[in-house]
């Protein structure tokens, strides 16, 4: 396989499952960690890798080294591994997931920013999900019963339990601290602000076609998924928060030894379910909007991507993030792409915008 964003935890976690599982790891890419890089040269013999600037691939111990974006597309366009795993972080990772597409190639994609930008122009034939929610979403819909509705949850992110009236204070290193996990400062501040499960929601519809999608908030983190079916039942995915587990089946399909251990729920004890304010979460407003206009996605993520930037360099506060997105999604509300070639001018022109 192809493993784009190797030194991440999706990709650490990837190549864990390969360790494990003796799979052959044909090609890497990181961005900065060369460090890390040359270790997982050393232990899996990758026969290419792909850094991101050019100045350090000296650096780099490997006769075979493409460097920026270009060199990723080339790296995945000369590989002949039928599986990209794509992890990449923000809008950099859609032309990865349409090279490989384009190439032929499966992607088990956890960047999630190719699907919100440009689901219409993606074949979700070739998509494999490996976020917990969406593997909880495909898990359930093994049984082909009707249903009426899915709904993923959310942790609540770094301020569920802040009263709202101090989120116009709160400073990046409260941002950053998830009560659940540790994760990249982007995912992190996406879940503060809940743009990360906004996203998840475009997600699903692409991946499952289904209109009637919606999140609520599990404190724990133990229920990744639910599916209400017909017949007035409903279904629930329950299982540790271990990305090993999507990732094991988007690997080999089918997995039939344990990956996790299962959830004791007599020490979880306890379970709470909350549902997501707008008045906390102002991304929230625009939520039915969004699924009814899927296509302008990529309006809220180019100027959600803009905004962390501009938040992580203290030019703007918290509460401004939401507030950049929902300002760019109504100014650029009458866009609508009809090629690819759209999404990515778009994206400059939001970015300029700015």
């Amino acid at each position: 396989m192809v493993v784009l964003g190797s030194s991440g935890s999706i990709g650490i976690n990837t190549l864990n499952i390969a360790r494990e599982f003796g799979l052959e790891i044909e090609a890497l890419v990181v961005g900065e960690n060369i460090s890390l890089l040359n270790a997982q040269i050393e232990e899996f013999h990758p026969k290419m890798v792909a850094i991101k600037d050019p100045s350090k691939r000296h650096l780099v111990n490997h006769e075979k080294v493409y460097c920026g974006k270009e060199g990723i597309l080339e790296l995945i366009e000369k590989s002949s591994s039928q599986l990209v795993v794509n992890s990449l972080v923000g809008f950099a990772g859609l032309k990865p997931t349409i090279k490989a597409i384009e190439c032929g190639k499966r992607v088990a994609l956890a960047n999630k920013e190719s699907l919100v930008c440009a689901g219409e122009f993606i074949d979700m034939q070739k998509i494999i999900p490996i976020d917990s929610e969406h593997f909880g979403l495909w898990y359930l819909l093994q049984d082909s019963k009707k249903i009426t509705k899915m709904t993923i949850t959310a942790s609540g992110g770094s301020f569920r339990d802040t009263p709202i009236e101090d989120l116009k204070k709160a400073t990046i290193k409260d941002a950053l601290n998830h009560p659940n996990w540790s994760m990249g400062k982007k995912i992190t501040i996406d879940s503060a602000t809940m743009t990360n499960k906004l996203f998840e929601l475009l997600e699903a519809k692409w991946l499952f076609g289904l209109q009637n999608v919606d999140a609520i908030i599990e404190t724990k983190s133990i229920i990744h998924a639910m599916i209400d079916f017909t017949d007035g039942s409903t279904t629930a995915h329950i299982a540790h928060a271990d990305m090993r587990l999507p990732i094991s089946y988007a690997l080999l399909g089918r997995v039939d030894k344990e990956i996790v251990q299962h959830v004791d729920l007599v020490k979880i004890a306890k379970l709470e379910f909350r549902s997501i304010d707008p008045g906390r979460y102002p991304i929230w407003e625009i939520k039915d909007d969004l699924l009814k206009n899927p296509h302008l996605g990529v309006v809220i993520n180019s100027a959600n991507e803009i905004a962390i930037k501009k938040f992580l360099n203290s030019q703007i506060s918290f509460l401004d993030i939401p507030k950049m997105s929902i300002k760019a999604y109504k100014h650029f509300y009458d866009f609508k792409a009809g090629s690819l070639e759209d999404i990515y001018k778009i994206d400059q022109e939001i970015r300029n915008f700015f």
